[in-house]
């Protein structure tokens, strides 16, 4: 075809800016370092200090509080390390559906074992150590603290695990 033919393409001048690297297609981000994802909110820990013996008290004089202080009862899960909470024991007589209908509804203050291999997860959890071996109560007490959106109130002798929490026994709970 008779016409123009375009013109080759002229070399920059010395000294002039050059063109950067052109922006990635799609909104890809070109390699480098990461930023770190934001830190997930630490929870809580309380150490309420109790015997075995004591650990069922000092839990339901806890769960009392923090409903006093306003907390949704379907926001609290009570785990025991021993021997199973006595409200635990009631609600399983209604019969194994029932029991675990509660947990999935919610609405109310759930006790279960701190061995639950059921997904619970609750914006305050109390850990009972009531009984079991020192192992059992530190494998319950990262368990706990996994299942705790918000706070964990231990209430005996969760072990190293506890102590190394950082927060004094005896605290009282209110949140």
């Amino acid at each position: 075809m008779p016409g123009q033919r375009p013109a080759p393409a002229r070399p920059a001048p010395p000294g002039a800016a050059r063109p950067g690297p052109q922006p990635r297609p799609g909104g890809i981000p070109k390699p480098g370092p990461r930023r770190p994802a934001p830190a997930a909110p630490q929870v809580a820990v309380q150490l309420l200090s109790a015997t075995a013996a004591q650990a069922l008290e000092r839990a339901d004089e806890a769960v009392d509080r923090l409903l006093d202080s306003g907390r949704d009862p379907g926001a609290v899960l009570v785990l025991t390390v021993g021997e199973p909470h006595p409200w635990q024991r009631h609600e399983l007589s209604f019969g194994e559906e029932r029991y675990w209908a509660q947990l999935a509804e919610g609405g109310d203050v759930f006790y279960a074992d701190a061995a639950l291999t059921r997904p619970a997860r609750r914006a305050v959890v109390v850990l009972v150590v009531n009984g079991g071996s020192a192992d059992r109560a530190a494998r319950a007490f990262t368990e706990a603290r996994g299942r705790a959106a918000e706070l964990l109130v231990v209430c005996g002798d969760a072990g190293p695990a506890a102590e190394a929490a950082g927060v004094p026994a005896g605290r009282p709970v209110s949140a």
